[in-house]
């Protein structure tokens, strides 16, 4: 396990040093927050801290922050009942409220006709590509890209975003939904005063802590340049794998992407297969967003974007992190590279 190389990032990060330290600390308060005694308030202190703490590194002060159990209940809360249009790129956890009839380009942009009434994600948790959100759009997916790539939520003109703590260094098991003041939704969740009645059920206030510490972190790495020095390395790895001569195909390649991601085709080879291969080699990939993995099918967000069946189910995608090494990414350009050669050679 010691030579092992996780290049998974965009399934879930590794609980960052900080958001230990603040659980932790938190396990030591006993208090409801929803009680007005001292034991509560320190409680509530916490969750308001943390929520100050998401909201800086959200460049969202202003903004309202409702903590959810992620963002999958976040898209819920969100887009349940609001008749909204989206792309085949979107995750499954906002497609499955919108009527999935926007069309992406072959380098996955969207045009967005009707901002009001669509959704759109700031970046693919599968191929990395960004997007231009335009003013006044309903919802935004901003998960993959909150800790990765500069964004200021006030500054993005979008009504929601939702957001998740495991993709930049906390837990699993929290999120939030963020909006602009004066923005109303119907509770999805409901029976209790909690997070000014928007999300009924007392607070996660452990993963809260988490949540606040983890984001305060990954906006100070962003600031200090962390995740160029990620995308120098996704390059090197870029050109380790496409100087091996063999006809693949690298998705977005010419598009702006987040600085970690390759999302890489390789015919003849399925998304799956490659992934049991390489983790018996000692590499953590993946074939599509983790929520979809393992249910053997090809990419939705690919075919969307207009590759065919088959080209969408031979692709992997590998997602770098501030703890990935040189000589991990280029173990794996070899490792991948000396077992395609095998593939190849027996399709030949």
């Amino acid at each position: 396990m010691a030579h092992r190389a996780y290049l998974d990032w965009n399934a879930t990060t590794p609980l960052c040093s900080e958001a230990r330290a603040a659980m932790l600390a938190a396990m030591e308060v006993v208090g409801n927050p929803s009680s007005v005694h001292a034991e509560g308030r320190a409680a509530k202190a916490l969750i308001e801290r943390a929520r100050a703490q998401v909201a800086a590194a959200l460049g969202a002060e202003g903004a309202e922050i409702v903590f959810t159990s992620g963002a999958t209940e976040a898209a819920a809360m969100a887009c349940a009942g609001r008749g909204l249009h989206c792309a085949g790129v979107e995750h499954d956890a906002v497609a499955a409220w919108c009527t999935v009839d926007l069309a992406a380009e072959r380098e996955g942009r969207v045009a967005v006709p009707d901002p009001a009434r669509s959704a759109l994600q700031l970046a693919n948790s599968e191929t990395g590509i960004l997007q231009d959100l335009p003013e006044g759009l309903a919802v935004s997916d901003l998960t993959q890209a909150f800790g990765k790539v500069p964004l200021a939520f006030n500054w993005l003109g979008c009504q929601m975003g939702l957001v998740s703590a495991h993709k930049l260094g906390g837990p699993k098991g929290v999120g939030a939904l963020v909006l602009r003041r004066g923005v109303e939704f119907d509770p999805v969740l409901k029976g209790g005063g909690q997070e000014m009645g928007r999300r009924a059920g007392t607070e996660n206030l452990i993963g809260i802590a988490g949540f606040g510490a983890a984001a305060q972190a990954a906006a100070r790495d962003l600031a200090d340049g962390v995740w160029e020095r990620v995308g120098e390395l996704r390059n090197t790895l870029n050109q380790a794998l496409s100087s091996q001569g063999f006809n693949t195909i690298s998705v977005g390649n010419s598009a702006a992407r987040l600085p970690n991601t390759l999302c890489l085709i390789a015919p003849h080879w399925k998304g799956e297969t490659q992934v049991m291969v390489m983790d018996l080699s000692g590499f953590a990939i993946s074939a599509g967003s983790a929520c979809s993995s393992g249910k053997v099918r090809a990419s939705r967000t690919l075919q969307a974007m207009g590759y065919d069946e088959t080209l969408a189910g031979q692709a992997i995608r590998i997602s770098l992190g501030p703890a990935t090494t040189q000589d991990q990414v280029l173990r794996f350009a070899e490792a991948w590279g000396r077992e395609y050669k095998r593939i190849l050679q027996r399709v030949a």
